[in-house]
Parts: C-alpha cells; sequence; structure tokens
C-alpha cells in the first residue's frame, strides 16, 4: 500500500473543512499521479502542521480535497540550519532537494573568500520550488527557509541563538551524532579550496567547532548532505 500523497496548503485555507488545489500541485497530483475522488491525502502548511485529508471531487482545471483530523507532523526535533558557500545553481538546487527530504529546516547561502558568487531572486525562486517539491515527495510538513547570499560579515549574525555550531573542516575531529538536547544546530559548509586562514579564526572566535567528515575530500554539496543525514538520521521526532 502506497504512503499518501502530500499536498501543501497556504494558511489563509489551513483550518477550513476544504480546500481547492490548482497550477502546478493540480497538475502533478491530477494529472500526473492521476489521483482520483475518495483517495487519501496528507495535507501540511509548510510550518510544521499537517491534517489527514481526501479528494473531494476533480475538475478540468482545479480539485477539492476535503480536510480532516490532525496528522503526525513527520519532522525531527532537531532544526538543522546549512549555511554554506555560494554555489553553482544546479548544484545548489541538487543540494536544497536532498537537505529537504532528510529534514533540513533552513538554507543560507554565504559568500566566501573563495566563492564569491552572488545570484539574483530567480535562482532563490527556483531554490524554493525545489524545496516544496522536495517537502511534498517525502511527506514532511515544514517547508525550509532558503535565503542570501549573504556578505561574509552578516555571519555573526547568522549564528545567533543556535546551541550548537559545527564547521565542516578536514582538520577537525570527526563528526557524530549529537545528543537530542541540541535542538537548534548551525553547519556551515566552507567552499571548494577551503577556508581563509582569516576565516578559520572568524570561526573559532564565533564558536563553530571544526569537525571533519573523513579523509576523502568531498564537493560541498556532498558535504552538506552528510553531515545532514549524520545529525539528522538519529534525531527522535517532534512533539
Amino acid at each position: 500500500m502506497r504512503a499518501p500523497a502530500t499536498v501543501y496548503l497556504q494558511p489563509a485555507v489551513w483550518e477550513g473543512a476544504e480546500a481547492e488545489v490548482s497550477g502546478d500541485q493540480y497538475r502533478h497530483l491530477f494529472r500526473a499521479k492521476r489521483l482520483a475522488v475518495g483517495e487519501l491525502l496528507r495535507a501540511v502548511d509548510g510550518r510544521g502542521r499537517a491534517r489527514e485529508a481526501r479528494v473531494g471531487s476533480v475538475g478540468p482545471a482545479a480539485a477539492v480535497v476535503e480536510l480532516g483530523a490532525e496528522a503526525p507532523s513527520n519532522e525531527a526535533a532537531r532544526r538543522l540550519t546549512l549555511i554554506v558557500a555560494v554555489l553553482r545553481p544546479e548544484r545548489a538546487s541538487w543540494l536544497v532537494e536532498k537537505a529537504t527530504e532528510l529534514g533540513a529546516h533552513r538554507f543560507v547561502w554565504l559568500s566566501t573568500g573563495r566563492a564569491p558568487r552572488h545570484f539574483g531572486p530567480s535562482v532563490l525562486e527556483r531554490h524554493r520550488r525545489v524545496a516544496v517539491a522536495a517537502m511534498q515527495q517525502s511527506g514532511r510538513s515544514w517547508l525550509p527557509d532558503v535565503d542570501g547570499p549573504h556578505d561574509w560579515q552578516a555571519l555573526p549574525g547568522l549564528l545567533e541563538g543556535f546551541e550548537a555550531r559545527r564547521v565542516l573542516d578536514p582538520a577537525g575531529r570527526r563528526l557524530t551524532a549529537m545528543p537530542d538536547e541540541a535542538e537548534r544546530v548551525a553547519v556551515v559548509v566552507g567552499p571548494e579550496g577551503g577556508w581563509g586562514e582569516a576565516e578559520r579564526r572568524e570561526l573559532e572566535k564565533l564558536g563553530c567547532e571544526p569537525r571533519s567528515l573523513g579523509p576523502r575530500i568531498l564537493r560541498v554539496e556532498t558535504a552538506a548532505i552528510a553531515g545532514a543525514a549524520l545529525l539528522l538520521s538519529g534525531a527522535g521526532p517532534r512533539r
């Protein structure tokens, strides 16, 4: 028996008894996946809430879903933020897709000495669409925020409020799973070619503990995914 498909609903319709589905979601669910009247769905609001749902009717350009009881959020208690040196847009999209499936809470793009790139609003919008699709595919209820690129000088503010801060660095100790008590965790992932010495000193001053993923040299997006998988796989469910 397959798991129910996930439909993303805007907060404005969340509390109602039914909601209309149109646009890209309609085409995906009712044209590509061919969901029919009576099939079960999982409705999510992108902010961590989920409800049981059922297809009520299907029209030529929109469908109506009937909303039911609260459902499990399928979210981890740990809120992991990935702060990543700016990548080429297509590689950044891949990272957003896979880390969203794993359970990342937020993505922040950071301009560094060896990755001084910037990209415009259209690229960020693309990343957000990728995150929506990955949230639905994986059955999550939280839609990760995606923002940046931020200048290096913004890093102190970006790290405020985190209970644990890690920076991926081959010179550090091995990255291991963390106790569940560390709820808000930031992982900083550097550019290809590594951190500059001034950046290393700044990261140390900001309390970012260096951690290694082993002896192999990984691409930025691979390192981010490996770190996210390790830190999220053992985290308990959100209550």
